[in-house]
């Protein structure tokens, strides 16, 4: 068996393991099964990928999406892995099925629907099995956020080859989520490495929707990088997409509803940009192993916390600063409790509980990050972070429940049959011929909120609504949910966070430390790597992350030996580009 360091450096380019990288890759060399819990950015692929190159035989690697195995294929090969992928769009079936059965593969992808087929079965018999590697294990998990029942059909596969090594991989899973893909996929408890939730280089920003397309301009104006934008609808993504392609960024849609050839060139697009946007539903994303998405943001609320973590999680994989900014609307709470009323009554206490840990992630006066790392069971996470919008910039919180009772009562006053402005309309005792057909300017509430407090009536109606006081009927009108009794007797207070204004601000260039966007030879070099990125047909991350490229700046190497030294530089990359980086170099000296 090949040194496991030496081949961290020789094949990848690295002189130590990151994080628990390293008790990973132990565990898969002597045999045993493991389940590793890493955050996204965290490397998980390597765990898999180094024990592939050392250990005799190939390593088979179930993963959920085509996309992603590709992206990951490519990332296997620019590094000199023997890899391949056998999925319904491969026009090389044939061959990959001779060079696994001749043993000349040191990694196969396929997807869990071919995977627990009889025919890949009797496959894996012919040939020599290193490792199985499951990716994406949450989704075997019926507690998990993202159920694949294909995944529930691996474990036969697994037991039919009890000698060989198994490895489950995921980024999202609590406590109870762990345990369960470890008793479906025959890991022992003792088996599970929890790295940690922590991404400490995304900066975590939440707020009130108010007008969509201008607060996410106001962002993209902010971050000149590539980013992804999460919209909860095909309708929406095509809306926002064409409102912010208008405003002068690159910005194409993703969703399934496209023609499959428009979303493979989109995709492929963002794939390849350096600084554009991409709007889709949430199911994108997995597909692809991109690195340097420097933003994420949600034009509305996610399904869950667990939902929130992930795809917030695709941005900064390369552990560059990254910023993920959700926009949430009190309509998002009210809709998902409506989905909740229609899944099956056992589901149904669950949803509720993860709305629950939404509801108080939004409406924290606290720490962001807190409060996802305590979902997650790291319940010695600091009082404070430092990275969030709350550490940052402290929100004001204020008692509003006498102006509740006021919203509540004017609700109940009114008949509960209508609006958000309506109701705002009678407080602030502004006369319609509306409401003087009702009758309602005689009510004892026309009128009754005057002066600054009628600052205060839209944002505790939004928290009225995001705490179920109260609800949306069937015709638009505002009704009492189960949390209006207690807000009107008195017996429990809405507290409102007053998130201090932001300032719209223009373009700028993201801070690099060392190395900002704009150095002219950071610049020369990453102008380089997208011309190679343009004749190779690889994206330009897969031939040199931007840290490998900072760090070239910086350290300006000589020679083929110096640049060989730099962390990121494998032996097949210095081969393949080293010649051309190091001209880059001189011309720029």
């Amino acid at each position: 068996m090949n040194d496991p360091r030496e081949t961290l450096h020789r094949i990848f380019g690295f002189d130590s393991f990151r994080g628990v990288q390293g008790d990973v890759v132990a565990r898969v060399l002597e045999g045993k099964r493991t389940l590793a819990v890493m955050p996204t950015g965290a490397g998980k692929s390597l765990t898999y990928q180094l024990p592939s190159v050392v250990l005799d035989g190939t390593c088979v690697v179930v993963s959920p999406l085509i996309a992603l195995m590709h992206d990951q294929l490519r990332a296997a090969e620019a590094v000199g892995i023997r890899a391949a992928t056998l999925t319904s769009v491969d026009d090389n079936r044939e061959e990959t099925i001779a060079r696994f059965r001749a043993g000349e593969l040191d990694l196969l992808y396929i997807a869990p629907e071919r995977a627990s087929g009889e025919g890949f079965r009797n496959l894996l018999s012919q040939a020599r099995i290193a490792l199985f590697a499951i990716d994406e294990a949450h989704c075997v998990s019926e507690w998990g956020h993202d159920f694949r029942p294909d995944y529930r059909l691996l474990r036969p596969l697994l037991d039919r080859f009890p000698e060989v090594p198994r490895l489950a991989l995921t980024a999202t899973a609590d406590a109870h989520t762990r345990a369960d893909i470890c008793e479906q996929l025959g890991i022992p408890n003792e088996g599970m490495i929890v790295a940690g939730f922590d991404r400490p280089n995304i900066r975590y920003l939440i707020s009130p929707r108010e007008n969509t397309t201008r607060q996410i301009e106001d962002l993209l104006a902010e971050q000149p990088g590539p980013g992804i934008v999460y919209a909860q609808s095909r309708a929406g993504v095509e809306k926002l997409a064409a409102k912010l392609a208008q405003s002068g960024r690159r910005a194409l849609p993703y969703h399934a509803g496209l023609d499959p050839e428009v979303r493979r060139r989109n995709q492929a697009a963002f794939v390849a940009s350096e600084d554009m946007v991409i709007v889709a539903t949430i199911a994108f994303g997995m597909g692809i192993d991109k690195p340097d998405v420097r933003f994420v943001a949600h034009a509305g609320l996610p399904k869950s916390i667990e939902a929130y973590y992930q795809e917030t999680g695709r941005a900064g994989r390369d552990g560059d600063p990254a910023v993920a900014h959700l926009f949430w609307g009190a309509e998002d709470f009210a809709r998902a409790r409506q989905r909740i009323g229609e899944v099956e009554p056992a589901r149904q206490p669950g949803e509720r509980t993860r709305l629950t840990a939404l509801g108080a992630l939004v409406e924290t006066a606290g720490c962001r990050r807190r409060i996802l790392l305590r979902h997650f069971g790291e319940t010695d996470a600091p009082e404070q972070c430092g990275n969030c919008d709350n550490c940052l910039s402290p929100p004001d919180a204020i008692d509003a429940s006498v102006t509740a009772q006021k919203f509540l009562s004017a609700v109940f006053r009114t008949g509960m049959m209508f609006g958000t402005g309506y109701i705002e309309s009678i407080l602030l005792g502004v006369s319609s011929e509306r409401s003087l057909t009702n009758g309602h300017e005689a009510l004892s509430v026309f009128g009754i909120v005057q002066g600054d407090e009628a600052a205060l009536i839209k944002p505790v109606a939004r928290a009225l609504l995001l705490r179920d006081a109260l609800r949306a009927n069937d015709h638009g009108g505002l009704e009492f949910g189960p949390e209006a009794k207690a807000l009107l007797k008195g017996n429990a207070t809405l507290s409102l966070v007053l998130p201090p204004k932001r300032a719209r601000r223009g373009r700028k260039a993201r801070d690099g430390g060392d190395n900002p966007v704009g150095n002219p030879l950071f610049e020369a070099l990453r102008a380089r790597r997208r011309e190679i990125a343009q004749e190779t047909g690889l994206p330009p991350y897969v031939i040199f992350h931007d840290s490998v490229l900072r760090d070239m700046a910086l350290a300006r190497p000589s020679s083929l030996a110096d640049l060989g030294r730099i962390s990121g530089v494998g032996a097949r990359k210095l081969e393949a580009y080293g010649d051309d980086f190091l001209r880059v170099i001189r011309e720029a000296a």
